[in-house]
């Protein structure tokens, strides 16, 4: 991979990052008090998997990868930032790694596993969908 597809990788995964504070944002100020925290929790999840996908698929093309296993590195890429920036992050403001692991189940209506899925194969998927594979 060279590096100027890595750097245009790493400049769409800080705008998912980006949208993805905002959709937490959205979660806790808007979706939670109208609708309760199971149905938030859902909904945030389901939105935060379309922006991403939404987000590589108008992307993917000038990222520039080629090869389904570069996309697929993309992709694998993409969520170990992601992991990285929830661990440290969360770590840092005195987060219990139990309540960590915790988010890694789909417990309370959470489909944060399904959004690191979504991270994982949007790249690949993304270029599927646009005819790049």
């Amino acid at each position: 991979m060279s590096i100027g597809v890595a750097v245009k990788a790493l400049v769409v995964w800080f705008a998912i990052l980006v949208l993805a504070v905002l959709n937490g944002l959205l979660r806790e100020k808007v979706l939670v008090p109208n609708f309760g925290a199971i149905p938030s929790m859902v909904l945030s999840g389901v939105l935060l998997s379309i922006i991403i996908l939404v987000l590589a698929y108008l992307l993917v093309s000038w990222v520039g990868g080629q090869g389904s296993r570069q996309f697929l590195l993309i992709g694998v890429g993409w969520l170990v930032l992601t992991l990285i920036f929830e661990f440290s992050f969360s770590l840092s403001r005195g987060a219990e790694l139990s309540k960590l692991v915790e988010a890694y189940t789909f417990k309370g209506g959470n489909l944060w596993p399904l959004v690191l899925v979504v991270t994982a194969v949007s790249p690949w998927l993304a270029a599927r969908l646009r005819g790049l594979l």
